[in-house]
């Protein structure tokens, strides 16, 4: 009875741990889901509007909205974030910089030069690749075995998808302009990844994407203002209207709260791979909103995908506990 009674703390101690973790690791990896449903969407409404307003004023009025949504709750936080500001000013300047001025400025205006399966191929392929070597580098995360499986079966789900089942689509394809500015997307945002794993601990998670916000909005300011003397004014009504509050609320404010708290539970790496799904629900909102046809190609590509997220996501936990090396 005496041995029985000791054994029981033991195990409540062993296994605690462990089912932190399990809630940490499952919430990550549903917060990164929401992420990426809502980011989908966002390519979705984007391109509906691409004639209507240019690159850089849709990226502008985007992220002005999200700060003015974000000011009510940090307004009383100001004197302080100022403070905060002014002490990491040189770390939120390339945060800012690179997650809110310039990536998805960039897909903007790649969307001007590039087809459709360039952006998406570069675009999702690039950023989650980037991202792991760059947590590797500058992090110290290991590229386990299964991580690594797990990446390139999600980069063979996403070819399979843009290639339509063909080779000849992918021998076809040519690294041209937009392609360039997808590829500096990617880039930026995978670096984006690693710098708000480094997030100063004074701030809390909405003070903080407040001011990626507002420094970001400030540093497009110079070029809304450059474009809007080259290109015709906006039409603002409900569809543009409707597309901005959607990208600024969505697309911003959510979003971002919820992926970098995925970070924060999962890794920077781990995380980015969640970004290969964002074709597979753009192509499910396209059968549902735009009535496209759905075929077995999209769903073979999706299964891929999401085999490739589970293999890199779930070594970490499964089989560290099983006592399996990765």
């Amino acid at each position: 009875m005496h041995t029985g009674n000791n054994l029981k703390p033991v195990k409540l101690q062993a296994t605690a741990p462990a089912a932190a973790l399990s809630r940490s690791t499952t919430s990550g990896v549903l917060l990164a889901l929401l992420t990426t449903l809502i980011w989908s969407g966002n390519f979705i409404i984007a391109r509906g509007i691409m004639q209507d307003i240019p690159p850089v004023t849709l990226a502008f009025f985007r992220w002005l909205t999200a700060t003015l949504l974000l000011l009510p709750f940090v307004a009383m936080q100001l004197p302080g974030l100022w403070k905060q500001l002014r002490r990491h000013a040189v770390y939120i300047f390339f945060t800012a910089l690179t997650g809110v001025t310039l990536f998805n400025t960039f897909i903007y205006v790649a969307g001007h030069h590039t087809e459709a399966i360039n952006l998406a191929l570069i675009g999702t392929t690039s950023s989650p690749v980037i991202s792991v070597l760059l947590a590797r580098i500058f992090l110290k995360e290991r590229i386990t075995r299964f991580r690594l499986y797990g990446m390139l079966i999600c980069i063979s789900g996403i070819l399979l998808l843009l290639a339509k089942g063909s080779w000849a689509s992918l021998l076809q394809f040519r690294f041209g302009t937009g392609d360039a500015w997808v590829l500096a997307a990617g880039l930026s945002f995978a670096v984006y990844n690693i710098l708000v794993r480094k997030k100063p601990t004074g701030i809390n998670p909405v003070s903080f994407l407040f001011l990626l916000f507002a420094v970001g909005t400030l540093l497009l300011f110079p070029a809304w203002l450059l474009e809007r003397n080259n290109y015709p004014a906006v039409n603002w009504n409900l569809k543009t209207t409707g597309a901005v509050l959607y990208l600024g609320l969505g697309a911003s404010v959510i979003s971002f709260l919820c992926w970098n708290a995925a970070i924060a539970r999962l890794g920077a790496a781990r995380t980015a791979l969640f970004g290969n799904l964002i074709p597979v629900f753009s192509t499910l909102e396209a059968v549902l909103i735009l009535n496209e046809r759905f075929s077995i190609l999209h769903l073979a590509s999706g299964l891929l995908i999401i085999s490739g997220l589970i293999l890199a996501n779930s070594s970490g936990f499964l089989f560290k506990q099983k006592g399996i090396s990765k």
